[in-house]
C-alpha cells in the first residue's frame, strides 16, 4: 500500500479550481454574513457566543477521539481565561487547563507563526501527566517509532484493519519544516483553502505519539480565525466533524491513499465548514435569547444555584427539570431545590409544565408546551 507522502511530487497538492471556486465563494459570503451579525451583537452577548463556541470546539474535538470531557470544567476554564464572570464555576484539573490554554493560544494569537516549539508546547499542555488513556506516551517531543511505525488501525486484536501508516519518525522534523515554510509564505490561496490543506498535511505527517487529531483541529481553528480576522470564534468545525465522524475518517483514508489531487477532500472540508457556519447562525439566535433572559433576571436577587440552573436550561438542559434533578445537580436537599424553583416561578422566570406525568417538572417561561 502506498500513501501520498511516498509520491515523488509530494507535497505538491493540486485540485480542480473550476469545481472549487463557486464553493469557496459561497463560503466566504457566509463568513461575511456571520461576521456582520456578530459585530452587531452587544459586548456581553458576543462574549457569551465566543465562550459557547470555544467550549463546544474543545468538547467535540475530544469526542471525535472517543473521549468525553466535563462540560462545566471546560466552560469554567475558558470563562476564567476570557475574564468572564460565570455563576458556580467548576473546579478544573491540569489537563482541562492545558486544553483551554491551547485553544485560546490558537484563536487569540492566530497571526503568530506555527513553529516546532509552539506545537511541542501545545502537546505538553494536552498531556500534562504524560499519559493517554492510561498509556504512557512521548510528550513534548516527536514520535520515535521505537515500537514500530506509527499506524492508524481499527478492529479487535488479531483482526486489525490498517487505515494509514505515517512517514518514518526520522522524516517528521523535515516534513513539518516544509509545512511551516509553506504557511509562513502566506500562500496567495484563499485562507479557507489553506486551512483545509494544512489540516490534511499535518495529519499525514502525524508527528506525535497521540493527540494528532486534536492538534490538527487546533491548527485549523487558528487558520480559520486568521481567515475571519477575528480573535473570537463563533462556529465550531469540530462539532460538524463529530456529526460526520465516520465520513471524516473515510475521506481522510481515501485521500491519504490516493493521488495528490485533493479535490474531494477539499469539497468535504468546505461542506463541513459551511454546515458549521449555518449552525452558528442558528446558535447566535439562541445566545441572544439567553443574554436577554439572564439580563431580565438581574432585577431579582437570585442565588448561585438558581443562576447555575438557569445557565443549564438556556444551554439546552437534557430531560425534564424536576426538584430532585435540581437537588442532585446543585448538591442540596429537595426542599431547598423546591424553594429555589418556586421563587423562580414567582418571578415568572420558570413555569410549571402542564404535561403532567408522575413528577412535576418546570420549564422556562416562553418554552411551555
Amino acid at each position: 500500500m502506498s500513501y501520498i507522502y511516498q509520491r515523488s511530487d509530494w507535497p505538491d497538492f493540486h485540485w480542480d479550481a473550476k469545481t472549487l471556486l463557486p464553493v469557496i465563494g459561497e463560503l466566504r459570503n457566509l463568513q461575511g454574513v456571520l461576521v456582520g451579525k456578530v459585530e452587531n451583537l452587544g459586548f456581553d452577548t458576543r462574549n457569551e457566543a465566543n465562550l459557547q463556541t470555544l467550549s463546544q470546539e474543545i468538547l467535540k474535538s475530544y469526542e471525535i477521539e472517543g473521549e468525553v470531557l466535563d462540560t462545566d470544567q471546560v466552560r469554567s476554564s475558558i470563562a476564567v481565561r476570557l475574564g468572564l464572570e460565570q455563576p458556580g464555576l467548576a473546579k478544573t484539573d491540569a489537563r482541562i487547563e492545558g486544553v483551554a490554554d491551547v485553544m485560546l493560544d490558537a484563536t487569540k494569537n492566530f497571526d503568530v507563526n506555527l513553529t516546532s516549539e509552539r506545537l511541542l508546547g501545545w502537546h505538553h499542555k494536552l498531556f500534562p501527566s504524560e499519559l493517554s488513556n492510561g498509556r504512557r506516551i512521548l510528550v513534548g517531543s516527536w514520535r520515535n517509532d521505537s515500537t514500530g511505525p506509527m499506524q492508524v488501525v481499527s478492529g479487535p486484536m488479531g483482526m486489525e484493519r490498517l487505515h494509514f501508516q505515517a512517514p518514518p519518525a526520522a522524516d517528521v522534523s523535515g516534513e513539518l519544516q516544509q509545512l511551516f515554510k509553506w504557511l509562513d509564505f502566506r500562500p496567495k490561496s484563499d485562507p479557507v483553502l489553506v486551512a483545509a490543506i494544512a489540516h490534511l498535511w499535518f495529519l499525514t505527517i502525524h508527528p506525535f505519539d497521540d493527540g494528532n487529531g486534536r492538534i490538527a483541529r487546533a491548527i485549523t481553528d487558528l487558520l480559520l480565525a486568521r481567515s475571519d480576522r477575528l480573535t473570537q470564534r463563533f462556529y465550531s468545525m469540530s462539532a460538524r466533524i463529530k456529526a460526520d465522524r465516520a465520513g471524516y475518517y473515510d475521506i481522510l483514508e481515501e485521500t491519504q491513499k490516493g493521488s495528490l489531487d485533493i479535490t474531494e477532500w477539499l469539497l468535504w472540508f468546505f461542506g463541513c465548514l459551511q454546515k458549521a457556519i449555518l449552525d452558528s447562525l442558528e446558535t447566535t439566535k439562541l445566545v441572544v435569547r439567553k443574554h436577554s433572559v439572564l439580563s431580565s433576571t438581574r432585577k431579582f436577587p437570585l442565588n448561585q444555584r438558581q443562576l447555575k440552573m438557569l445557565e443549564k436550561l438556556l444551554d439546552g438542559f437534557t430531560g425534564k427539570l424536576t426538584s430532585s434533578k435540581w437537588a442532585k445537580i446543585c448538591k442540596c436537599s429537595t426542599d431547598t431545590a423546591l424553594r429555589d424553583i418556586q421563587y423562580l416561578v414567582k418571578c415568572q422566570i420558570l413555569v410549571k409544565a402542564e404535561s403532567g406525568g408522575r413528577s412535576t417538572h418546570y420549564e422556562l417561561r416562553g418554552e411551555e408546551g
